[in-house]
Protein backbone atom coordinates (compact mmCIF):
# COMPACT_ATOMS: atom_id res chain seq x y z
CA UNK A 1 0.00 0.00 0.00
CA UNK A 2 2.65 2.98 0.82
CA UNK A 3 4.21 1.92 -2.49
CA UNK A 4 1.76 2.06 -4.34
CA UNK A 5 0.49 5.27 -2.78
CA UNK A 6 3.74 6.88 -2.58
CA UNK A 7 3.50 7.97 0.81
CA UNK A 8 6.90 7.20 2.01
CA UNK A 9 10.57 8.42 0.08
CA UNK A 10 12.73 6.53 -0.36
CA UNK A 11 11.08 3.43 -0.21
CA UNK A 12 12.82 -0.01 0.11
CA UNK A 13 11.40 -2.90 -1.14
CA UNK A 14 12.74 -5.31 1.09
CA UNK A 15 13.62 -5.68 4.88
CA UNK A 16 17.33 -4.77 5.11
CA UNK A 17 18.81 -6.55 7.69
CA UNK A 18 22.76 -7.58 7.03
CA UNK A 19 23.99 -6.61 10.47
CA UNK A 20 21.56 -3.26 10.88
CA UNK A 21 19.36 -2.85 12.91
CA UNK A 22 15.92 -3.39 10.49
CA UNK A 23 14.29 -1.04 8.26
CA UNK A 24 11.96 -1.47 5.34
CA UNK A 25 8.71 -3.06 4.95
CA UNK A 26 7.19 -5.88 7.56
CA UNK A 27 3.95 -7.19 7.86
CA UNK A 28 1.81 -4.45 8.10
CA UNK A 29 3.69 -1.37 8.09
CA UNK A 30 6.89 0.14 7.21
CA UNK A 31 10.42 0.21 9.57
CA UNK A 32 11.59 3.71 9.54
CA UNK A 33 15.11 4.78 9.67
CA UNK A 34 17.04 7.58 11.45
CA UNK A 35 18.96 10.54 9.66
CA UNK A 36 22.42 11.64 10.70
CA UNK A 37 20.79 14.88 12.25
CA UNK A 38 19.75 14.87 15.90
CA UNK A 39 19.09 17.50 18.86
CA UNK A 40 20.59 16.75 22.11
CA UNK A 41 18.84 17.68 24.96
CA UNK A 42 21.02 20.54 26.95
CA UNK A 43 19.33 23.04 28.53
CA UNK A 44 20.71 24.77 31.24
CA UNK A 45 20.83 23.76 35.26
CA UNK A 46 17.91 26.47 36.26
CA UNK A 47 15.40 25.82 32.82
CA UNK A 48 12.01 24.81 33.69
CA UNK A 49 10.70 22.81 30.84
CA UNK A 50 7.42 24.14 29.19
CA UNK A 51 6.22 22.48 26.04
CA UNK A 52 4.45 25.49 25.38
CA UNK A 53 7.57 27.49 25.46
CA UNK A 54 10.27 25.67 24.38
CA UNK A 55 13.38 27.08 22.70
CA UNK A 56 15.65 25.92 20.37
CA UNK A 57 18.94 26.93 22.68
CA UNK A 58 17.40 23.93 25.58
CA UNK A 59 19.24 21.63 22.59
CA UNK A 60 22.57 21.13 20.82
CA UNK A 61 22.43 20.42 16.82
CA UNK A 62 25.14 17.26 15.74
CA UNK A 63 25.58 15.47 12.21
CA UNK A 64 26.77 11.97 13.49
CA UNK A 65 26.83 8.33 12.17
CA UNK A 66 26.55 7.18 15.72
CA UNK A 67 24.34 9.51 18.63
CA UNK A 68 24.79 8.89 22.40
CA UNK A 69 22.20 9.44 24.65
CA UNK A 70 22.89 11.03 27.77
CA UNK A 71 21.88 8.49 30.83
CA UNK A 72 18.14 9.50 32.02
CA UNK A 73 17.72 11.86 28.87
CA UNK A 74 16.34 12.13 25.43
CA UNK A 75 16.95 13.41 21.87
CA UNK A 76 14.96 14.42 19.12
CA UNK A 77 15.94 13.11 15.82
CA UNK A 78 14.64 12.98 12.26
CA UNK A 79 13.43 10.56 9.82
CA UNK A 80 15.54 9.76 7.14
CA UNK A 81 11.84 8.90 5.08
CA UNK A 82 9.44 11.13 3.95
CA UNK A 83 5.52 10.91 4.45
CA UNK A 84 3.11 12.00 2.31
CA UNK A 85 0.03 10.63 4.27
CA UNK A 86 -3.26 10.39 2.07
CA UNK A 87 -6.60 11.07 3.32
CA UNK A 88 -7.75 7.93 4.04
CA UNK A 89 -4.92 6.47 6.10
CA UNK A 90 -3.50 7.31 9.70
CA UNK A 91 0.02 5.61 10.82
CA UNK A 92 0.65 5.30 14.13
CA UNK A 93 4.80 5.06 15.01
CA UNK A 94 6.02 2.86 17.77
CA UNK A 95 9.63 1.92 18.75
CA UNK A 96 11.61 -1.08 17.54
CA UNK A 97 12.01 -4.05 20.36
CA UNK A 98 15.61 -4.12 19.90
CA UNK A 99 16.11 -0.80 21.26
CA UNK A 100 13.06 -1.13 23.79
CA UNK A 101 14.87 -4.09 25.06
CA UNK A 102 17.97 -1.43 26.05
CA UNK A 103 15.61 0.57 27.37
CA UNK A 104 15.69 3.07 24.66
CA UNK A 105 11.86 4.58 24.04
CA UNK A 106 10.84 6.07 20.98
CA UNK A 107 7.59 8.55 21.44
CA UNK A 108 4.35 6.57 20.20
CA UNK A 109 2.80 8.92 17.34
CA UNK A 110 0.04 9.02 14.67
CA UNK A 111 0.94 10.15 10.99
CA UNK A 112 -2.61 11.74 10.67
CA UNK A 113 -4.37 11.52 7.56
CA UNK A 114 -3.06 14.46 5.02
CA UNK A 115 -0.28 14.99 6.73
CA UNK A 116 3.67 15.13 5.09
CA UNK A 117 7.19 15.84 6.09
CA UNK A 118 10.40 14.08 7.84
CA UNK A 119 8.68 12.97 10.97
CA UNK A 120 10.56 14.23 14.34
CA UNK A 121 11.39 11.67 16.74
CA UNK A 122 11.60 11.89 20.25
CA UNK A 123 13.99 9.35 21.57
CA UNK A 124 14.27 8.70 24.91
CA UNK A 125 16.91 6.45 27.21
CA UNK A 126 15.31 5.29 30.14
CA UNK A 127 18.35 3.83 31.82
CA UNK A 128 20.88 5.02 33.99
CA UNK A 129 23.93 4.87 31.42
CA UNK A 130 24.56 5.98 27.99
CA UNK A 131 23.26 4.50 24.95
CA UNK A 132 23.97 4.53 21.29
CA UNK A 133 21.41 4.61 18.72
CA UNK A 134 23.00 4.63 14.92
CA UNK A 135 21.83 7.24 11.64
CA UNK A 136 20.16 5.15 8.47
CA UNK A 137 19.48 2.14 10.73
CA UNK A 138 15.84 0.97 11.97
CA UNK A 139 14.55 3.36 14.79
CA UNK A 140 10.90 2.43 14.61
CA UNK A 141 7.77 0.92 12.98
CA UNK A 142 5.11 2.73 10.63
CA UNK A 143 1.62 0.83 11.46
CA UNK A 144 -1.14 1.55 8.81
CA UNK A 145 -4.74 1.98 9.24
CA UNK A 146 -6.78 2.26 6.22
CA UNK A 147 -10.74 3.19 5.93
CA UNK A 148 -13.04 3.08 2.99
CA UNK A 149 -13.24 6.71 3.13
CA UNK A 150 -11.41 9.89 3.41
CA UNK A 151 -11.23 11.86 6.64
CA UNK A 152 -13.72 14.93 7.31
CA UNK A 153 -11.17 16.95 7.73
CA UNK A 154 -7.18 16.12 7.02
CA UNK A 155 -4.27 17.42 9.16
CA UNK A 156 -3.66 19.91 5.31
CA UNK A 157 -7.30 20.96 5.79
CA UNK A 158 -6.76 22.18 9.17
CA UNK A 159 -3.56 23.86 8.61
CA UNK A 160 -1.47 21.38 11.30
CA UNK A 161 1.81 23.46 13.06
CA UNK A 162 3.92 20.94 11.92
CA UNK A 163 2.81 20.39 8.23
CA UNK A 164 5.69 20.14 5.35
CA UNK A 165 8.78 20.01 8.13
CA UNK A 166 11.53 19.39 6.86
CA UNK A 167 14.14 19.95 9.83
CA UNK A 168 13.75 18.42 13.41
CA UNK A 169 11.06 20.71 14.90
CA UNK A 170 10.58 21.23 18.83
CA UNK A 171 7.49 22.14 20.64
CA UNK A 172 5.84 24.84 19.58
CA UNK A 173 2.19 26.50 19.92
Amino acid sequence: MAQEKKMIAPFVKKQVKDGNISFGPSSFGYDIRLSDEFKLFSPPQNLIIDPKKMKESAYRRIKTDVCTIAANSFILAKSLEYFKMPDNILGVVAGKSTYARCGVVVNVTPLEPGWEGFLTISISNTTPRPVKIYAREGIAQVLFFESDQKCEVSYRDKKGKYQGQKDITISKM
